[in-house]
């Protein structure tokens, strides 16, 4: 069945009130929905590990964050080539392939952990297929990119990555109590039994790839040739942009995968069951970040969520150097749910900037063909989306290995998150200088921080 949409024109308002928004609405309803499991897949391990030695593994904590981290480490790798998918086999096509690809991580998941004297190994390799999930969200921001005019992309790009995000919360929400009974014979207690975390997803993914097989479409303007896409690495707000995503959505991904960990080692008596919370607040405030950057510009509003960050990172310190004090847990989770929220708002508004950026770079370049400039603006911000997706989601495998460096070398890992700091002051100072502060450049346009970027 084929589904190709020929004629696509968002940016013309009365396409856009006719057709194209209802299109652009359904498309985005399930892209959504293939995305959500996408993250669940992918950061099922943080609570998966952090239970094994409970189910009768015997693990160091240096392999339970590797276990963490490693999934990010794949998902990360795997946005390059997902990225550049949707150009070649259409945003539909392509969502289909890519929930169906999800069923290799959780057959894996309920296979591995059904033994506790499975090689570590094994269960390193089974935790680097839940990479696959990770892949998943560059292909849909870039797909999604096309369905949207650029006036309007801010909200839905940020709802999508949100439904992806909120994954996240969730699994870590209904995993540990998914696993205290038996799937098969009905049995409570005496678990966990982890390859429920696994084969709970079995339907949801087939449902997923079946929607949007049926319900999906490819838009012919997102085809483009590889060598078209790849330009973009050659320009230097792509590079810029990706640090700045790795501040906002590695940060996200990565605190994410540590949490559980990081709860069990510091405050056990708290147990797992609050580690779904930093998530769930990081995910519902994405969006808020692109209403915000619609509003207010997302570099202002980036910049503003890097101040936060530093702030918030401080107080996770103060709270772990005094750890046995009775209000140090509650403050501790305060300032996480802080940190959290802050990559969420973050997240929304440089994926809003992004657009801004490379249309007026292509307006710029192509003055005289005002159409040609939207289209390239438009193919190299899907490009872009991908490439800076990719890049900032190796902080969900940096952060889990920095605490996990940090607690090997000094016992705890407050010397990880002073790293942590110095890095956003670094995003933050970039921020400021490339996209915030007003200067003319001589016989150029005003650089892209005044256009509202």
């Amino acid at each position: 069945m084929s589904r190709w949409i020929t004629d696509w024109r968002p940016d013309d308002e009365t396409f856009w009130r006719e057709r194209g928004s209802a299109i652009a609405r359904r498309n985005l309803t399930f892209s959504i929905f293939a995305e959500f499991l996408g993250f669940s897949v992918w950061l099922v391990w943080s609570i998966v590990a952090a239970n094994l030695n409970d189910a009768g593994f015997d693990l160091t904590v240096s392999q339970l964050f590797w276990l963490v981290s490693v999934p990010a480490l794949v998902g990360a790798t795997l946005r390059f080539p997902y990225t550049f998918a949707v150009a070649r086999f259409g945003g539909r096509n392509w969502t289909v392939v890519s929930a169906l690809l999800l069923l290799i991580p959780v057959v894996l998941l309920a296979v591995m952990v059904s033994d506790p004297q499975t090689p570590y190994g094994l269960l390193l390799v089974a935790a680097a297929t839940a990479g696959f999930g990770g892949g998943n969200f560059a292909s849909s921001m870039a797909n999604i990119s096309y369905f949207y005019p650029d006036a309007r992309k801010g909200f839905p790009l940020g709802l999508n990555a949100a439904g992806g995000n909120i994954g996240v919360a969730v699994v870590q929400a209904f995993v540990p109590l998914v696993i205290t009974v038996a799937i098969v014979g009905g049995q409570v207690g005496g678990g966990p039994f982890l390859a429920n975390a696994g084969l709970i997803f079995i339907p949801l993914i087939v449902l997923a790839a079946a929607c949007a097989f049926f319900f999906m479409d490819n838009l012919r303007v997102s085809r483009s040739e590889f060598r078209e896409q790849l330009r973009v690495v050659r320009n230097g707000h792509t590079w810029l942009m990706s640090v700045l995503y790795i501040g906002t959505f590695g940060s996200f991904i990565g605190y994410s995968g540590a949490l559980p960990i990081l709860l069990s080692l510091n405050f056990p008596d708290a147990g797992l069951k609050l580690a779904f919370l930093g998530a769930l607040v990081g995910s519902l405030a994405r969006p808020i970040g692109g209403l915000l950057s619609d509003r207010f510009g997302g570099a202002r509003v980036t910049l503003g969520n890097f101040g936060v960050m530093i702030v918030a990172a401080l107080g996770v310190i103060f709270c772990l150097q005094n750890k046995a004090e009775p209000w140090a847990f509650t403050a501790f989770l305060g300032m996480f749910m802080v940190l959290f929220m802050a990559t969420g708002i973050g997240n929304g508004s440089t994926f809003r900037m992004i657009p801004v950026i490379f249309r007026a770079q292509a307006l710029d370049r192509n003055r005289g063909d005002r159409e040609q400039a939207i289209r390239i603006g438009k193919r190299e911000t899907a490009a872009v989306l991908g490439v800076s997706s990719a890049i900032g989601a190796y902080g969900g495998f940096l952060i889990p290995q920095g605490f996990s460096l940090s607690r090997t070398a000094t016992g705890g890992p407050q010397a990880a998150l002073y790293v942590f700091i110095g890095f956003y002051l670094i995003c933050a100072a970039i921020t400021w200088w490339c996209y915030v502060r007003q200067r003319e450049v001589a016989g150029r346009r005003p650089v892209l921080g005044e256009a509202r970027a």
